[in-house]
């Protein structure tokens, strides 16, 4: 029997931004034909059932509510309408009947608020937009708010930062659920990066060299990217850049919000990715063709960044499918 579509809902709400809701419909809901998998069955939700306006005079209309909300396998709160006020007890409920069922729940930008006054975040690791950051310390002591990150994924409850950082999240999830290139390829359709590290950081203060024609740190990374099978230091990146060490560290950081090594890290463990879920090449051997000393020192790296091993990863994608 074919396998059903995993389900998702995400909530509207009055006074919402249509980019909110957007980024959910745009990964989760327009039907991928092109994919030889079941795609996800999008619902869209309110507290109550009917119009909800959203910014600009408009208005969308849904006859699902908070029932439908909480039945679906992936949960998702994209923003609340005030940062000041207390989720409704009936949505509270809702997202704990969620959370009782298994439910994966999501949050976008402020929607963290929401998932915090549900109680779901007690003890838990979460971020959301930065310039809410003070505020929600003060509402949620409980939380360990992290506000210098684009997303976190913290088993069942997963959280991002500002708008437009739910769209890694979302692409987080179908790589979790799907794999490396099907992740990849809606980011292709999206004409977005594949993949930002949901540890990098939220906002950098210059994301651009002061000239721009100055684009030595993009072609040390693009030329790291093409060597990932070597030993690269920082040293080496350095030279490809006409940089001493140190400028290069601080040029680095201002360019991308993070250091060499963890960026390195980062694409040696992303780009082992495809090696696991599409061939049978040993794991030492995968190690070592993106970078890696050791399958020991990879092994490490694989379970901080992906919270899983190197074969419970490959185990995972050689049948698997979607959350329902």
């Amino acid at each position: 029997m074919p396998r059903p579509a995993p389900t998702v809902s995400v909530l509207a709400y009055d006074g919402m931004s249509v980019f909110e809701l957007g980024i959910v419909t745009e990964v989760f809901g327009l039907p991928r034909p092109e994919f030889d998998v079941p795609w996800y069955d999008l619902t869209v939700c309110a507290e109550t059932p009917g119009p909800v306006r959203v910014v600009g005079g408009a208005a969308l209309h849904t006859p699902h509510g908070l029932d439908a909300f909480a039945a679906a396998g992936t949960v998702i709160v994209p923003g609340v309408p005030d940062v000041a006020a207390d989720p409704s007890p009936e949505l509270v409920a809702a997202l704990r009947r969620a959370r009782h069922r298994g439910a994966r729940i999501m949050s976008i930008c402020s929607g963290a608020f929401a998932l915090a006054g549900a109680g779901l975040l007690d003890g838990r690791r979460a971020t959301t937009h930065w310039r809410y950051a003070d505020r929600f310390r003060q509402r949620h002591p409980t939380v360990d708010l992290d506000p210098d990150v684009l997303y976190i994924d913290d088993g069942p409850l997963l959280t991002s930062a500002g708008s437009a950082a739910g769209l890694d999240l979302c692409l987080h999830v179908v790589r979790s659920d799907y794999g490396h290139a099907i992740a990849n390829a809606v980011a292709r359709r999206l004409v977005i990066q594949p993949h930002r590290d949901g540890g990098q950081a939220q906002f950098i203060e210059a994301p651009l060299p002061a000239d721009p024609a100055d684009d030595r740190i993009a072609r040390s990374i693009a030329w790291a990217l093409a060597h990932l099978g070597e030993a690269i230091t920082v040293e080496r990146l350095a030279g490809q850049a006409h940089m001493s060490a140190r400028t290069y560290l601080r040029h680095f950081a201002r360019a991308t919000g993070t250091t060499p090594i963890r960026w390195l890290i980062q694409q040696r463990v992303q780009a082992s990715l495809a090696l696991l879920e599409t061939t049978a090449t040993p794991i030492e051997k995968v190690a070592r063709a993106v970078g890696f000393d050791t399958a020991v020192t990879y092994r490490h790296h694989f379970a901080a960044i992906m919270r899983t091993s190197p074969s419970a990863y490959r185990n995972a994608f050689s049948g698997a499918g979607g959350r329902r």
